[in-house]
């Protein structure tokens, strides 16, 4: 209430004199009766400035937004973030590969074969699946090109790499630096044909990679591919001595940037695409992809789909 506003409430409340100094009763008389009407505006305009201001400042400042009315949407107000807390962001290939890269439908829940057993681990070409996968290897490990690491992390699927101890003991640093979705597995340590070997020799190449990639990499390799994919019965009983539980051989191969098949035109379900570290990796890489994408699968892990 202003200062004027209490004076005058006080003249009103006194006793007001006529023009020769003595009381007018007239005057007074008019004045009480119109005290409670003068007094009941003033009232109704300061509770009216109550109403508007908070400490002092407008209900609506500028830039300010009005109060919401239940059940409407006030057009200031903003619009609220409706993302579920925890929901997973979209997301898709990114990086100088992504452009290259097929996108794929999320690969489904595994359903893995049992390896049958016995004293000889399991062999496989093509995993026996009716779910829509297929699966990349990758072998050796001679060449290490730093934009094998970058496609890898743009294409972001599943691989397996059956690495050679021979091929990348100069540098086992570089596969260290692939993405989580890439998972090692054996090769041999020298890279030599076991099919005919002794039992003892191949027992030491098969056992001897997986110590050595399992002392590198912290993880010891249960999956195992001979090199060439040549093998015979001890190969497959020391590949299961060695605590493996299956060997691969494949049905389609890649190189310079070509799918070749051995059955028909086309990669099915479950089939195992055999690839190298080459000199045009990158396009054999995006083939394989290009070659799945087309028969309507998703790549997927291979040591999900053994047990």
């Amino acid at each position: 209430m202003s200062v004027n506003e209490i004076r005058f409430l006080g003249m009103v409340a006194g006793h007001p004199s006529s023009g020769n100094g003595g009381p007018d009763r007239h005057a007074d008389r008019r004045l009480r009766a119109g005290v409670p009407l003068i007094v009941g505006t003033v009232l109704v305009a300061l509770l009216a400035g109550l109403s508007g201001c908070r400490g002092g400042e407008p209900a609506h400042p500028s830039g300010g937004v009005a109060a919401a009315t239940p059940g409407v949407r006030n057009p200031d107000m903003p619009i609220p973030d409706v993302t579920t807390p925890g929901a997973p962001t979209p997301t898709g290939p990114t990086g100088p590969y992504a452009a290259r890269v097929p996108r794929f439908a999320d690969a489904p829940i595994p359903k893995p074969v049992t390896v049958p057993a016995g004293a000889e681990a399991g062999w496989y070409s093509r995993i026996p699946t009716t779910q829509p996968v297929a699966f990349l290897t990758i072998d050796d490990g001679w060449i290490k090109n730093p934009e094998f690491r970058q496609l890898l992390l743009d294409a972001h699927v599943p691989v397996t790499l059956f690495l050679t101890v021979n091929a990348i003991k100069d540098d086992p640093d570089y596969f260290r630096r692939f993405p989580a979705n890439v998972v090692i597995e054996a090769h041999t340590i020298t890279h030599q044909g076991l099919r005919g070997k002794s039992y003892a020799t191949q027992r030491r190449e098969i056992c001897g990679s997986a110590d050595q990639l399992a002392q590198w990499y912290g993880r010891r390799p249960v999956l195992f591919r001979p090199p060439g994919g040549n093998k015979d019965a001890t190969t497959l009983r020391a590949t299961r001595d060695c605590g493996m539980k299956a060997a691969f051989f494949w049905k389609e191969t890649v190189d310079k940037g070509k799918v070749r098949y051995q059955e028909g035109r086309r990669v099915r379900a479950g089939d195992i695409i055999l690839m190298h570290f080459r000199e045009r990796f990158v396009d054999d890489f995006i083939a394989a992809l290009t070659a799945i994408h087309a028969a309507g699968l998703t790549p997927a892990l291979l040591g999900d789909y053994v047990r």
